[in-house]
This record gives C-alpha cells, structure tokens and sequence, in this order.
C-alpha cells in the first residue's frame, strides 16, 4: 500500500501534471463562466487532448477543469441570472436577488468556498466508500452485473427525467447505438447497412462531443434572446463573511455535501438534480422558509457544497462497477478504456497506485479551486464580455479538428455532427439525453452479461435470482418497474 502510494505522490506532483492541473483549472472556470458551455462540455472538448497525455495528467485534466466549471457556472447566475451550467440552475434567481440587493460578493463566496468544502466531502466519502465497495465487488458475477447495469439504467430513466416515458424512449434510443457492429457476443455485424466504418460500432467519444458541445453551438446559432448586462460595475472581497455563514449553516453545508455525493453516486443523476434536490430540501427545513427567493444566502450555502460533493460521488460507481454516475464520467469511462485502466474491481487490485493518484487530484482539485476562483471572479467582467460569435465558431473547429485526431477518421467527425443534431433536437423536445448516453455506455455491457448468464445456467432464466447478491439487486430492479403501478392501483381501488 506504502509503495503505491509513494508511487501515486510521484505520478501527481511531478511538474507536467501539476502545470495541465493549473491550464485545466483555468481553461475549466473560464468553460464555465461563459453561460451555455457546461462542465460536460469542458470534458468532451479536453478528450481530444488527453489523447496525447499519459493516464494521470489525463485524469488530472478532466478532474480539475470539471470542478472549477461546476463552481463558475454560479458566477453568470449571480450577475447576468443566466446560469454557466446547469448545476447552477437551481439558485440563479437567489444569488442574482442577492446581486440586486448589492451582496454579489457574499453569494460567489458562499458559492466558492462551499463548493470546496462539499467537493473535499465527497472526496472524503470516494476515498473510503469506493476500495470498500471493490472489495465486495469482487465476488460479483455475470448475474449480479447484470442486475446492476439494469438497476443503474432504469434509475437513470426515473431520476433524470419527469416525464419516464420520455426517458425510456432516449434510452432505447442509446441502447439501439450500442448494437451498431460487431462488437456483440456472436460477433455478428448488426444494423451496419454494408457500411465498413460502421464495424467497428459507433465511437462512444466521437458522439459525446457531439452531444455536449456541437448541440450547444447549435443552440447558440439559433438563440436571437438580446445578451444580458452585468448589474454590478465591481465584485469586492468574497471572503467577507464565510467564516459567519459556515458557523452559522453547519446543518446545512453537511447535509448538502452528503445529499450531493449521494445522488451523484446514482447513475444519470449528475450535479445538477443533486443541486436542485438540495435547494428543495434546505428551503423545505429552513426556520425561514419564506426568505427563499428574495436573496436569502442559506440555499445557495447547501446547493453549492451539493453540486461539487456530487462530481466525486460520481466516480464511485465508475471506477468500482464501469457504470457512470453521470454524463462526465460517461466520457471519462471511455478516457479509462483508452489508457488501459478499464474500470471495475480489479483497477483497485491491479493499479492500486492510480486509484491513489486519482484520490489526491480530487483533494488538490477543490483546494486550488478557492484561490483560482477568487481569481476568476476578480476576472469575470471581462471573462462575460468575451465576444460568443468568436468563441462557438473556434470551439466547432477545436471539435471536428479533436474528432478526427483521435482515429483520424472522417467518419468520426460525422457521427459527431449527426449525434450534436440528435441530442439539440431531444433537448428542444423535452427529451433528456442521459439515459441514452447511459444506455449507449452500458449497453454492450449488458447484452454480455445477459448472454454470459444464459450460457452458464443453460437458459434457466430462475439463476438469474439463485445467488443472494444477485437475488437482491433482481427484486429492487423489479421493485422500481412495478411499485409505482401497484400504487397507483392501489390508489384507485
């Protein structure tokens, strides 16, 4: 353990990993700063970089840019009421009531330092949980992941979205994509239409990008809303006060943190309905419930330990089980695969040193956010004020230049262009895209399972519900199919 742990030290703190922290860090808040590029988005722009680099300066690039756009996403909602990210969605209107009533630098400092402080949680709660859980995993079967990856996609459909049908309909639609080619178990060609480019399957990476970042410049394109203007000249110091504020929300910071890491350990859930739920649920205890709306500090102070706490959470089911907690670690699973640290119990065996690496990037990721953000903040007029009709064209080149890098395949730049259609045309209809990203990462996964367990228990289809692990995740799956038809049955007689 000593030594890879000496090893891990090493791997992170030498000079090219620690200056890619300090480029992704900046080249994260400025992502998410300028309202409409996501934190997901940040991600599947720097894939086509990590391409070039060594696993850990990889990592390390994702890790960090993700967390510092979680937390800038807050800053145009508290100046402009138009959020970065959709994380920051869930008390825009608060920190902006409060950059109305001349208290901007008291929301972007509660919003910075609980960030941290939420995101240094859920590291905490990675740390321990994930090498417990790897353990335990260990003694998993083709018919416990099966289960799992079917548990982890039917939450994906009744988390992410209000409208389940609706959710369904997109995963089907992923798990559709994740039969294209030959990368099944008989090793048949399926759905490929003759096309030989098509038998290698449809490139996960290729149509992340285009789903979190080609969709967003097509949003930008056909957006004609006038651009919104800063209503304060001048941001004074954000550390005023925040010493008051965690004295007085401790309740509040540990139950944001540990609601956050939670839901982000849920699969398709994400920062942003972490965020959501905890505003509900802090307006929901709040003694002064009614404040909520008119700039009161106390939701923004839980929401923002919520939304960064849920990026580690997230990770927990990725590197454990290979499932994604939510659609950054959808992209970062292919990373993984690319560098040959496939996710799942063994990574905790075999590399134990990377685990460790990737453990530290998460601590030094939320300690350099609170001096890199005061920064940004310090910077965010002018950062506002960037010329977007500049910005999209250059980041649609940076997209088709990336997509070809990667395989030096045109066919990849059009499955790029195509899925960046795709997700635009969901998103404007109402349709989330998570369970179809989820079904298009998970779902080799559980045609092999399924097929794997048929062949071992000679088409008994009663072995799926034989070994206790097994047994128990097969009834909650069926559980969260039928309970919500029994009740409403119920309700009716």
């Amino acid at each position: 353990m000593w030594t890879a742990l000496m090893q891990a030290f090493g791997m992170v703190f030498e000079p090219y990993t620690l200056m890619v922290m300090v480029f992704a860090s900046l080249f994260g808040l400025f992502v998410g700063a300028v309202p409409g590029l996501t934190a997901t988005m940040a991600t599947a722009l720097l894939v086509p970089v990590t391409f070039f680099m060594a696993p850990i300066p990889a990592i390390a690039a994702i890790v960090t840019a993700t967390a510092m756009a979680i937390f800038s996403g807050d800053i145009p909602g508290c100046l402009l009421r138009i959020p970065g990210t959709p994380a920051s969605a869930a008390y825009t209107d608060e920190a902006y009531a409060m950059t109305r009533k001349g208290q901007a630098e008291v929301a972007l400092g509660a919003g910075l330092i609980f960030s941290a402080v939420g995101g240094l949680f859920g590291t905490a709660v990675l740390i321990l949980a994930a090498p417990a859980l790897a353990d335990f995993a260990i003694q998993f079967s083709s018919f416990e992941y099966f289960w799992l990856v079917l548990l982890g996609l039917t939450c994906a459909v009744f988390i992410t979205s209000d409208r389940p049908l609706k959710g369904i309909i997109t995963l089907i639609l992923g798990l559709l994509v994740a039969c294209v080619g030959l990368g099944n178990p008989a090793g048949f060609p399926r759905f490929t239409f003759g096309n030989s480019e098509m038998m290698g399957g449809i490139g996960m990476i290729p149509m992340m990008i285009g789903m979190f970042a080609i969709s967003e410049v097509i949003r930008y394109v056909v957006d004609t809303s006038p651009p919104a203007e800063l209503v304060v000249e001048k941001v004074g110091n954000v550390l005023t006060g925040q010493w008051e504020l965690a004295k007085k929300y401790p309740i509040q910071i540990l139950r944001g943190s540990a609601l956050g890491t939670a839901v982000g350990a849920l699969p398709g859930a994400g920062a942003d309905i972490a965020a959501w739920m905890s505003y509900a649920m802090s307006k929901k205890f709040s003694k002064e419930p009614e404040k909520f709306g008119t700039g009161h500090i106390e939701g923004i102070v839980e929401s923002g330990a919520a939304n960064n706490s849920a990026l580690a959470g997230a990770w927990i089911p990725a590197l454990v089980f290979g499932i994604p907690g939510d659609s950054i670690t959808a992209i970062v699973i292919g990373v993984l695969y690319m560098k040959n640290m496939n996710p799942g119990p063994t990574l905790f065996t075999t590399q134990p040193q990377n685990i460790y690496a990737v453990f530290l990037l998460f601590i030094i990721a939320n300690i350099i956010m609170i001096p890199l953000g005061i920064l940004c903040i310090k910077a965010s007029k002018r950062i506002l004020k960037v010329p977007r009709n500049i910005l999209m064209p250059l980041i649609l080149l940076f997209c088709i230049v990336g997509t070809f890098a990667i395989n030096n395949s045109l066919f990849d730049v059009g499955v790029m262009l195509v899925a960046g259609v795709v997700a635009y045309l969901l998103e404007e209809n109402e349709f989330p895209i998570a369970p179809a990203i989820l079904g298009v990462v998970l779902g080799g996964m559980l045609e092999e399972n399924f097929i794997t367990s048929m062949i071992k228990s000679d088409g008994n289809l009663m072995a799926f519900f034989e070994r206790p692990i097994a047994a128990t995740l097969g009834v909650m799956t069926l559980l969260v199919w039928f309970a919500p038809l029994a009740l409403k049955r119920m309700r009716r007689s």
